[in-house]
């Protein structure tokens, strides 16, 4: 049986990016180290009350993107200005963990945000806690999608949850792992 590789950009974290963040901010403890925990994301579709075929493109979109099978949100509220009830489906989320978390951070960052047009950094703020989301306005910027198939562009959140206990932190751990903030 051959021994499963580890992903290059965990490699990366575990050899190289670990160390500085100890060394930076002089943790006592290995555990009190930010790293990645998982990643969110989230694409919602405002026009399924009229189109209820939108959620299968979505999820089949998702799960190209993620390879991991994509799960219908559904609302918790009604709101009767946006024609939603209590129960609808109105989007569809994919939560990745471990490899495949590791794996889809490396391509988001070195593959997909370079494919973004006129991209100049991603924002530098965060959440408060160190998690740090960025919203795409299509789905085209990945490589996994066939742009003859897209019917209409469809936006999506990408949330990055960390275990960092503030923004500095979270920033310096999504810096040293290649992700490009702009310059203020």
């Amino acid at each position: 049986m051959t021994a499963k590789t580890k992903p290059r950009l965990r490699a990366a974290y575990e050899q190289e990016i670990w160390p500085a963040l100890r060394e930076k901010f002089a943790y006592t403890s290995v555990m009190q180290v930010p790293k990645p925990m998982k990643v969110v994301l989230n694409m919602g579709l405002g026009k399924i009350p009229q189109n209820p075929k939108l959620l299968e493109y979505a999820v089949a979109e998702l799960e190209a993107i993620t390879g991991q099978k994509a799960v219908p949100t559904r609302a918790r509220k009604s709101v009767s200005n946006f024609k939603v009830r209590t129960g609808m489906t109105v989007g569809a989320r994919v939560t990745l963990r471990q490899d495949r978390m590791w794996e889809f951070l490396d391509r988001f960052i070195n593959v997909v945000l370079p494919r973004i047009r006129d991209f100049r950094g991603v924002p530098v703020k965060l959440s408060g806690q160190g998690d740090f989301t960025l919203g795409l306005k299509d789905q085209l910027i990945f490589p996994e999608i066939d742009y003859d198939k897209v019917d209409e562009p469809r936006g999506m959140n990408v949330t990055i949850v960390t275990t960092a206990r503030t923004d500095e932190e979270g920033r310096e751990l999504l810096r040293l792992l290649g992700m490009p903030f702009r310059r203020s």
